[in-house]
């Protein structure tokens, strides 16, 4: 192979997994491709297997790569998305390092300037799909999942309209957060995100108002930020024990 350099002695599998995951972000390793087998990597790298494996696991915990079992199987590439940051932001948030009042100031401080550069960025395909997602908000309510999926999923599109991937990989990040607390506390949707809450900001992102976005998605934080803090706190009440920092 002659990609990879002998390895110290000491913290072998660190060592292994930095100069994988450096060919990985480097293009030596493109999203689908297979990783040599372990016992290559080994002699390659001249540590044992367990380490090699010590070495990938890490890298499949962090989302660089997916491990398949079987004949055809071993450890692939995956392709990067913004899943690894949510987790992140979720691990920090249930370790007591992020609180939901924090998490509202983020949104009611990113998202206005989210749809004020949406608004500057209208196709016609972005048209159909924020007047799609509109109007499933208008359907019947389901399971909590489905529901919060249906109310969010024109933030995200709002996220992909704005142009900055910084902003896209924060905004998705937040509001994966935000779905796995309103599922933890399972809140009436009605109440937590009454129906209707987004049209003002649809029309004023498809009237390509960006300073109308803006003014409108600020109201919305506000709103769903202040009822979401009213329904945690409500929740803990009844909880004690909830896992949900302060």
């Amino acid at each position: 192979m002659g990609k990879f350099k002998p390895i110290r002695p000491a913290r072998k599998s660190e060592e292994v997994g930095e100069q994988l995951k450096q060919s990985i972000l480097n293009g030596v390793f493109r999203p689908g491709d297979k990783l040599p087998s372990e016992r290559d990597m080994a002699e390659e790298f001249q540590v044992s297997r367990v380490a090699i494996r010590e070495a990938l696991r890490r890298l499949e915990n962090t989302g660089f790569i997916i491990t398949r079992q079987g004949v055809s199987g071993g450890a692939f590439i995956t392709d990067l998305t913004f899943q690894n940051l949510a987790s992140a932001f979720l691990d920090l948030f249930m370790a007591g390092k992020m609180s939901i009042p924090e998490l509202h100031e983020v949104r009611h401080l990113v998202e206005p300037k989210v749809a004020r550069m949406a608004a500057l960025r209208v196709t016609p395909e972005y048209t159909r799909v924020l007047k799609e997602a509109l109007e499933r908000e208008r359907g019947t309510v389901t399971t909590i999942s489905e529901e919060v999926d249906r109310k969010t999923r024109i933030h995200y599109i709002l996220a992909e309209m704005c142009g900055n991937r910084v902003l896209e990989a924060l905004m998705k990040s937040v509001l994966g957060l935000s779905k796995t607390i309103v599922g933890a506390i399972e809140p009436y949707p009605v109440t937590l995100h009454p129906a209707g809450m987004h049209e003002p900001i649809v029309n004023a992102v498809l009237a390509e108002d960006p300073e109308a976005a803006a003014s409108a998605m600020e109201r919305h934080t506000i709103e769903f930020g202040e009822n979401l803090i009213k329904m945690e706190k409500t929740f803990r009440q009844k909880k004690p024990e909830s896992p949900f920092p302060s």
